[in-house]
């Protein structure tokens, strides 16, 4: 019996990785997905104005984050990246609370809408989460923004 060729044992080994690689994939995990990933609603912040937001969601695991974005609250001065301290309370399944918290936060000029997020939260599966309330802490000042409107297309579920 003749040896195995060097282009025969490379085309083998080949074939086994590709086989392993192929296994491996078949047996991970599904990746886990919020659905909708991203959803509108209006806002009210008193004073500070009223008007539509704009979130978006992801979700690994149990561990999730929104990002929300608003013309309704503007900077008065310009502010520095991560210097928004913020609070997303949600409805949880129709009946409870669950809060999103960071002060992640692009920089912000003067004048321009104020943009915070990721803010991370956590979640199980089968979680629906509808957005009720965001608190913005802009150098020192508090601004609180009631929801006027459900999420649009509707509440994430995760």
């Amino acid at each position: 019996m003749k040896p195995p060729t060097k282009h025969r044992t490379l085309s083998t080994a080949t074939l086994l990785l590709g086989a392993l690689a192929a296994g491996t994939l078949a047996l991970a995990p599904a990746a886990q997905a919020v659905e909708p990933t991203t959803a509108t609603l209006s806002f009210d912040c008193g004073s500070y104005g009223s008007g539509e937001a704009s979130l978006t969601a992801t979700q690994d695991g149990t561990a999730a984050t929104i990002t929300v974005s608003t013309s309704t609250i503007t900077a008065p001065i310009p502010i520095s990246a991560n210097s928004v301290e913020s609070t997303l309370t949600l409805t949880k399944n129709g009946s409870g609370t669950t809060t999103f918290t960071g002060n992640a936060n692009p920089a912000i000029p003067a004048g321009g809408a104020v943009s915070t997020g990721p803010l991370n939260g956590t979640v199980t599966a089968g979680d629906s989460l509808e957005a009720s309330s965001l608190t913005v802490v802009v150098l020192g000042i508090t601004a609180t923004c009631n929801a006027t409107s459900p999420q649009n297309p509707g509440p994430f579920v995760f």
